[in-house]
């Protein structure tokens, strides 16, 4: 094989891109569907948002099995027949009219299928292909959820102001099942060594080994980790711990900033614009993130990421301040900065610490905790407005989160794991 021919591990991050894109910007979509189905229904804002915690929590139910279910059987025999899911939840939200069958459409069927294009499918993937590059591989494929939110959300708000919410469902479902059935389906492989390839792109796995034996660094066999020995190690709880109290403060802000804009004076295609912005600043540094990680730690970029996140909140707090339209353009600057670092550091961390035959099981326990964090967030911020009439309490809440969050990133320790910062791999 010709040294200058691409990787085909790169070909896999891209699908996982493209994937991503449109599970997380039909995700984040729900935002301008939320503001629409208010005005046209007298449900209350919790109660509306509240779907949204239904499909978080349909996800966090299944991400452990469709994890389980890759590792097992391959990618292709849960994908696949998850994007028809999608399709079909998307079809029969067009014809709902009630707050039930919303519940049942979007909460349970959409949920279903966006589980199975989401993170969970493509971690458990990606950490077969790649080792010292996981953190740029894992970014620049989780770049695809901005790219996703800054495409799908200000289509969804065109759509919405110039066919209305039912066509534009119907629109979505049959864009998500053209792009991703025959990428998914023609392009798709689970490892490497179904192309004769080693991760990395390394053309000899054996001499790879020599070197690392000389360097005094141990193998870890990919049967080595399990759930069960995972799950008896304080990282494995710190790890399910940083990511879940990040995604509450992350859904506080992404479910309901958009109404939180138009009830501050702002139009709603601005609104969803400056959304829109704010996935397209997180694809940039997604990559970035991932990158600088590989080469300073996981802990001190996540910190950064943290920082730059709990920034954006401040200054979209203070859109309700006279003449605060001017800080739209810092909040999603800085909130898009800062949830970029989220997902790469979530994929790679956990790669660092249990990366072994039953990956995708672990990572998706990880992602079901995420699932129930985004799932609280979602509600917590609309029945939070609903009692205070403010979303001032919920922001707080978030910024709450994020801080706890990194705490529990330095509690995992991934510093102690990596494989370009040690010579021996640890356990427990």
């Amino acid at each position: 094989m010709g040294s200058k021919r691409l990787y085909y591990g790169w070909i896999i991050v891209g699908v996982g891109l493209v994937s991503m894109a449109f599970w997380f910007g039909i995700r984040s979509s729900f935002s301008v569907f939320y503001v629409a189905l208010i005005e046209e229904y007298p449900w209350s804002r919790a109660e509306s948002a509240g779907v949204q915690s239904v499909a978080l929590m349909v996800y966090t139910v299944l991400a452990p099995l469709v994890g389980g279910l890759i590792d097992r059987f391959g990618p292709r025999r849960v994908i696949l027949p998850g994007i028809g899911v999608l399709f079909a939840g998307l079809m029969m939200c067009a014809s709902m009219k009630t707050l039930s069958q919303f519940y049942a459409y979007y909460g349970v069927f959409v949920g279903i299928g966006v589980t199975a294009i989401g993170i969970v499918s493509y971690s458990a993937i990606l950490a077969h292909w790649f080792e010292r590059r996981l953190g740029l591989a894992s970014g620049i494929a989780v770049s695809g959820m901005g790219l996703g939110t800054f495409l799908l959300v200000p289509l969804s708000q065109f759509l919405i102001s110039s066919y209305g919410w039912r066509m534009t469902f119907m629109i979505i479902g049959g864009l998500a099942v053209v792009v991703l059935f025959p990428v998914n389906g023609l392009f798709l492989k689970h490892k490497p060594r179904e192309l004769g390839l080693w991760p990395d792109g390394r053309k000899q796995f054996l001499s790879d080994l020599t070197d690392r034996a000389g360097a005094g660094e141990r193998d870890v066999s990919e049967s080595e980790w399990t759930l069960k020995k995972a799950m008896q190690t304080g990282p494995f709880w710190a790890l399910v711990a940083f990511p879940l109290l990040a995604v509450i403060g992350v859904y506080v802000v992404l479910v309901h900033n958009v109404k939180f804009a138009v009830d501050n004076g702002i139009d709603k295609m601005t609104a969803a614009s400056i959304f829109a912005l704010a996935g397209m600043v997180s694809s940039v540094f997604r990559i970035f993130w991932g990158w600088l990680s590989d080469r300073i730690g996981r802990e001190i970029t996540y910190t950064m990421g943290m920082i730059s996140i709990c920034a954006g909140v401040v200054f979209l707090l203070m859109l309700e301040r006279p003449g605060g339209r001017v800080f739209l353009y810092p909040f999603f600057f800085f909130f898009g900065m800062g949830w970029g670092v989220t997902a790469p550091m979530f994929m790679a961390t956990a790669a660092d610490l249990f990366k072994g035959r039953t990956f995708g099981l672990i990572y998706g326990v990880v992602e079901g905790a995420i699932g129930m964090g985004a799932a609280l967030g979602t509600w917590a911020a609309g029945a939070i407005f609903d009692r205070t009439g403010s979303y001032a309490s919920a922001f707080g809440l978030a910024l709450g989160a994020f801080f706890l969050s990194c705490l529990c990133m330095w509690a995992a320790a991934p510093r102690r794991f990596h494989p370009r910062r040690n010579s021996v791999r640890l356990h427990g």
